[in-house]
Formats: C-alpha cells, sequence, structure tokens
C-alpha cells in the first residue's frame, strides 16, 4: 500500500514503502577506527512541563537507547548538543545524564565520553568561566568517562581575544586528569559560537585552536570539528601533532572524511550515527578489512537524509534525529524537552521518513508506516 506524503509546496505524493529493513546485528569491535555517536535524550511525554522548565526525561528508555548504540559497537558521545544540552537540557539535567550513562557504560562495558561546558552561566567574567568548566569537569571525571570540552557560549560573549582562550583552555587541559577531547562546534550548529577561538576568521581561529593544542599535546585526544567544511577539516588535521586525533563532526562529508586519503582520516563523533547506528557501525566494521569501496557503498547514500536533517536552521536537526527514533521503535513517542519536536515542519518530516524507510533504517518498516501515518492524521491529512 502506498502512503500520501506532503512536500514542500503542499501538494501530496504517492510513496511505497519498503516491507523489509536491511540485515544489521552486533559486532566485533572497529579496528580501524574510534567512533562516537551522540545520543538523543528522550523525553518523558507525561510529565506536565512547559518549554521552559527543566528537562523531564525518561531515563529507562534513555539509557535503552545507548545500549543499542553499545550493542553495535558505537561509542556514546553523552550529554552534547545532540542531547539538547542548552536547547532544552540545562545542566542539572545534563549533570544526571552524565553520572547514569556513565555508570550504564561501566555496566556492559560501553565507550563513552561526556561533554563538559559552562551551561550553568549566561555570562561572567574569565575566571567564573573557568570555574563552571572545572565543575562540570569534575563530574564527568567522577563518574569515570572521558571529558569532551565543548565550545562555551559564556566564553565566546565575554573573550576579547585569542590571549582569553588560550589562557583558559590552558588552565583546564593542565588540571584534567588525562587526554580529552576538544570540541570545535561552529556557529551554524549555535549562532552564539560566531567568533570562537577569538577571530570570525576562520584561518586565524584555526591557528589559535592549534596553538592550544601544540602547548599541551599529552592532554588532547583528538579534537571534533563540526564546521561542515571537508576542505577544512583535512587542512586542520594534516597539522595535527603526532598522536592527535580528528574526530570528524562534519555531517555532510563523513564517509570521505572517514574513509580518509593517502595522508590520513577522520575518526568520527556524529550526531547523524545516532539514527544511523546500525548501518554506520557495518560499514565500519567493512572498512576494518580494507575495502573502501564497500564502505562507501554503504554509507555515501546515507548523506542525503543527513543533508536534510542537518538543513539550516541546522540546530533543529535534534528534531529529525528524535522523530526517527520515534519510527523505529526505540521510544514510545515523538516528544521532545523543550517542546522541539515543533521546530520543523510536517513535510520536513515527511522527507525525513521517505529517506529512511528507504534506506531500510527501520527495524519494523510497519511499525514506522503505521506510525508516520498517524502523524499525518493528526495534520489532518486523509489517506
Amino acid at each position: 500500500m502506498t502512503i500520501r506524503l506532503p512536500g514542500a509546496g503542499g501538494a501530496l505524493r504517492a510513496y511505497e514503502p519498503r516491507t523489509e529493513p536491511l540485515a544489521s546485528a552486533p559486532g566485533t569491535p572497529f579496528t580501524s577506527r574510534t567512533v562516537f555517536s551522540a545520543a538523543h535524550v528522550v523525553a518523558d511525554p507525561f510529565a506536565d512541563v512547559s518549554p521552559d522548565s527543566p528537562a523531564a526525561v525518561d531515563w529507562d528508555a534513555t539509557l535503552a537507547f545507548r545500549r543499542h548504540l553499545w550493542a553495535h559497537g558505537l561509542g556514546v558521545a553523552e550529554a552534547m548538543d545532540t542531547a539538547q544540552r542548552g536547547m532544552g537540557l540545562d545542566w542539572a539535567g545534563a549533570a544526571e545524564l552524565i553520572r547514569r550513562s556513565a555508570a550504564e557504560a561501566r555496566a556492559v562495558g560501553g565507550r563513552i565520553a561526556c561533554g563538559v561546558g559552562t551551561d550553568q552561566l549566561t555570562g561572567g567574567s574569565l575566571a567564573e568561566i573557568r570555574a563552571a568548566y572545572e565543575e562540570q569537569l569534575a563530574v564527568v571525571e567522577e563518574a569515570g568517562a572521558q571529558a569532551i570540552l565543548m565550545a562555551s557560549r559564556a566564553l565566546a560573549a565575554t573573550a576579547k581575544g585569542p590571549e582569553n582562550y588560550l589562557e583558559v583552555y590552558g588552565h583546564l587541559l593542565r588540571q584534567a586528569a588525562g587526554p580529552v577531547i576538544l570540541h570545535w562546534l561552529g556557529p551554524m550548529f549555535d549562532p552564539a559560537l560566531d567568533g570562537y577561538w577569538g577571530s570570525a576568521d576562520l584561518d586565524a581561529a584555526t591557528d589559535t585552536f592549534l596553538e592550544v593544542i601544540a602547548a599541551h599535546p599529552d592532554k588532547v585526544d583528538g579534537v571534533k570539528i563540526s564546521l561542515l567544511d571537508a576542505q577544512r577539516e583535512i587542512d586542520l588535521r594534516r597539522r595535527l601533532p603526532r598522536g592527535v586525533r580528528c574526530y570528524t563532526g562534519d555531517d555532510f562529508h563523513y564517509p570521505e572524511l572517514i574513509a580518509g586519503d593517502e595522508q590520513g582520516f577522520s575518526h568520527a563523533l556524529l550526531g547523524i550515527f545516532d539514527p544511523l547506528g546500525p548501518l554506520a557501525a557495518e560499514a565500519v566494521r567493512v572498512l576494518d578489512t580494507g575495502d573502501v569501496k564497500a564502505f562507501r557503498g554503504l554509507l555515501d547514500p546515507t548523506v542525503e537524509l543527513s543533508r536534510h536533517l542537518f538543513q539550516a536552521p541546522t540546530r533543529f536537526y535534534k528534531t529529525g534525529v528524535v522523530f526517527l527514533a520515534w519510527l523505529a521503535g526505540h521510544q514510545t513517542h515523538f516528544t521532545m524537552v523543550g517542546g522541539l519536536q515543533s521546530a520543523r515542519s510536517l513535510p520536513h518530516l515527511a522527507r525525513a521518513y521517505e529517506l529512511a524507510d528507504g534506506l531500510g533504517l527501520f527495524p519494523d518498516p510497519r511499525l514506522a508506516e503505521e506510525r508516520m501515518r498517524n502523524l499525518l492524521s493528526l495534520y489532518g491529512v486523509n489517506q
């Protein structure tokens, strides 16, 4: 049977859903790449909260989704922007998420790294920003997880120039218990981070970023680059000190960046690997055998979906990620903290369903179709 889906112009088009998913199963650990999926949180749909209230999280469903990712060999990047950090999930909620997920990781033997930021603050002095970072770093280290030093809105608003970034990050790296991942999140993901590293000139910003790393290479496991600029990421990774990894955060060009070239490759820390988990894991295991062509054959077809989910305004990609998790049966509802389920249009969600179904991402295509029909009916689309 066909389902009628609305297009961008409002007209309905017929789509015939597939009946069988792609085969996928847990497998052996990866050997050639380190791969993290930035994971979403599942809201509690029965909590009586408003968009301005502290997040109400369904902890059982949230942790179950992380077990799903670990079962396929992926690491979990916790309390990142995919988890609506700073867009519905406040620091108190993020700290609880970190503690619970880190404990779950220990229980199942999963790899986890957690975001460290300054979202207790809306502004503040450099000393207050350092203290906020330190508080969050302590929570992550006490939980036994690796730290990801995230970009700070407060620092972007307060810093007068590159020297302030060098001071703050140098201070944090000196006291970090182990090697951390540095995260450069571009303004397309968060407009408040425009001019990060002290300059809107990306070449100058890159120089400052590399200066931070060069001063403390033993404290930097790797860098996550989320600028949606493949050539800039390639140029930057070629300038990294030996032993410092590049984790691509480029949801537009990840297949080519992970595959790499004769001068190196990127590992991965990606939001798109939330909905792509099993397929992405299969692709990386193929890459482990040295078969780059087959790896690209599996992963290249997913880029159209990723570009769709991450289209501008890119920061609302979380809505599509959670929508696909609902259709895939990982949660019983399409509700998000902060009410962000309303951040994308019905035509956008319909296209996401069509692309994901075409890739075979839904373990139960009939369930996904039923849920898509239910959503359409709420919008007044009669089948």
